[in-house]
């Protein structure tokens, strides 16, 4: 036996070779235990409800949880901005729905002032008191451009809506004495509808009132509109409306959030009516600018001061034809070739004769009248 303790060559040489995995497998139960752990915990996670899948599921839960408890506190936030209440019997409602009715037929026969009607398919509105310019008659768009029209371009608020109306909602509190200088009648045919807004707040002063008439309908709080086609998003608040009921909005719901009336909210014929006070300072549209003043005048030279000169609004302007481009050019025209004919001596008998066939210039106490064609 050497001193190596190696009785054999054979087993000196298997002694000095290395072992396949012998690193790898240098301590088989530690690794044993590792195996172990690892599918513990993998089977604790899918038990528990902590994979990855179930983590994103339940990210996107706390999302969807969140997002509605944000949606609810701002419900409540526009309910607390809102005062309802029944104030007109269905006997009430049929008497004031005549006048409004005898409001649409004075409109329809052209016997209001030209910024009294405003037309818009499925829904026409009339303003008393105060008008004022918004959506696309405004020069320029956005949030506080809207502007009053000048005094007396509309007509006045007519009696039955202080007898009727104002009076009533005075009487119930829902109203102060005098507040009421604006009322606005709309009058929304099926499936008519009114785009989400904010009543202008650098032009009314709060609360704004509106009462309900013909139909129930329903107000919508915070949604959005799509156009072409025309879509709505799920609002906020839904807020049903009765007939013959006021709702007064204010604070939060007046300032904070939008409101808008769907077009699947009117299933019948609905009117309402308007009720509002114009702010003080609200700025007007100028109906006609001052004189321009001379750049070079000596300073001994003093100007007058002019007045400046309100346009009233004509009463038939939006209700007579109109004359169309084309048909002026025509009208040119026709007065060059006339005086052509003059001038080359011909009868003013050729003249008539092209007029009266033309059937589009006829002259009556010095007016000229352009007969409409159809297309």
């Amino acid at each position: 036996m050497s001193s190596s303790g190696f009785t054999d060559l054979r087993e000196k040489l298997k002694a000095m070779t290395p072992q396949p995995h012998h690193r790898e497998r240098e301590h088989p139960e530690r690794d044993d235990d590792d195996h172990g752990d690892f599918i513990n915990r993998l089977h604790n996670a899918r038990s528990n409800g902590t994979g990855t899948k179930k983590r994103k599921r339940r990210v996107e839960s706390d999302e969807d949880v969140s997002d509605q408890e944000v949606r609810e506190t701002e419900a409540r936030r526009v309910k607390n901005g809102i005062q309802q209440a029944i104030v007109f019997s269905p006997d009430e409602c049929v008497r004031i729905e005549e006048k409004i009715d005898e409001v649409v037929a004075h409109g329809d026969a052209g016997l209001y002032r030209e910024h009294t009607v405003d037309r818009a398919p499925l829904r026409n509105k009339y303003f008393f008191g105060e008008g004022y310019t918004y959506g696309a008659q405004l020069e320029r768009r956005g949030p506080g451009q809207e502007r009053l029209y000048s005094e007396g371009e509309v007509d006045e608020i007519p009696g039955w809506v202080h007898e009727l109306v104002i009076s009533r909602l005075v009487a119930r509190g829902l109203l102060k004495e005098g507040f009421v200088n604006s009322a606005v009648i709309n009058d929304y045919q099926p499936g008519g509808c009114i785009v989400s807004h904010v009543d202008p707040p650098h032009i009314f002063e709060r609360p704004i009132v509106s009462v309900s008439f013909f139909s129930d309908s329903a107000l919508c709080f915070g949604c959005r509109f799509q156009f072409k086609p025309i879509r709505v998003s799920e609002p906020v608040l839904y807020l049903p409306v009765r007939r013959g009921s006021v709702t007064v909005l204010s604070g939060y719901a007046a300032d904070d959030i939008t409101h808008c009336i769907r077009p699947q909210d009117i299933k019948e014929r609905r009117a309402v009516i308007i009720l509002r006070r114009t702010r003080a300072d609200a700025p007007r549209l100028d109906s006609c600018a001052l004189s321009p003043v001379p750049l070079h005048i000596s300073p001994s030279h003093t100007v007058s001061e002019r007045p400046v000169k309100r346009r009233k609004a004509d009463p038939d302007a939006a209700h007579r034809p109109r004359m169309l481009e084309m048909d002026k050019e025509e009208d040119r025209l026709s007065r060059a070739r006339g005086g052509r004919r003059d001038h080359t001596s011909q009868s003013p008998r050729g003249l008539r004769d092209y007029s009266s066939s033309h059937n589009a210039i006829r002259r009556d106490g010095g007016t000229r009248r352009v007969k409409m064609r159809r297309h």
